[in-house]
């Protein structure tokens, strides 16, 4: 195998078992929470509110799973809908007090995690890092 498809080989099983962690992980931090709705919850957070049919626009996802996610989320009192002010026919998602402070609460232990896994990293290897996530999910955006 060229060394080149060897180091993607190695970065899809790497991201593979990053990907597998992060559900266990948010698992953990909220078994009734999926990884799915904890995403939903925070594009929520950081856009001040939503309609369903946007975060189904979003993240590619079939509006019957958003609203599935979205109900469980309600069951749990993390978020509420509130009539647009400007089309009142429209409902907009927003995170309660309560969804918030959850958000709030797994953010900062995320951030937690994080700075101990990446104690030991100077920081020109953290800039490369960080800089590498960035370019691969701008490509990841442009190709799907």
């Amino acid at each position: 195998m060229a060394r080149r498809d060897e180091s993607v080989e190695t970065i899809q099983q790497e991201m593979t078992a990053f990907a597998r962690r992060a559900r266990a992980t948010a698992a953990r931090m909220h078994p009734e929470l999926s990884l799915v709705s904890y995403t939903l919850l925070a594009h929520l957070d950081d856009q001040q509110g939503c309609r369903a049919t946007d975060l189904a626009a979003h993240y590619l996802l079939d509006k019957s799973t958003v609203s599935r996610q979205i109900s469980a989320l309600e069951k749990l009192g993390f978020v509420e809908r509130r009539v647009d002010p400007d089309d009142h026919r429209v409902q907009v998602l927003h995170p309660t007090t309560k969804g918030a402070q959850m958000l709030a609460n797994v953010t900062a232990s995320r951030r937690q995690a994080f700075h101990e896994r990446l104690a030991d990293w100077d920081e020109d290897d953290l800039d490369r890092f960080a800089s590498y996530l960035l370019r691969y999910n701008v490509a990841q955006k442009k190709h799907g």
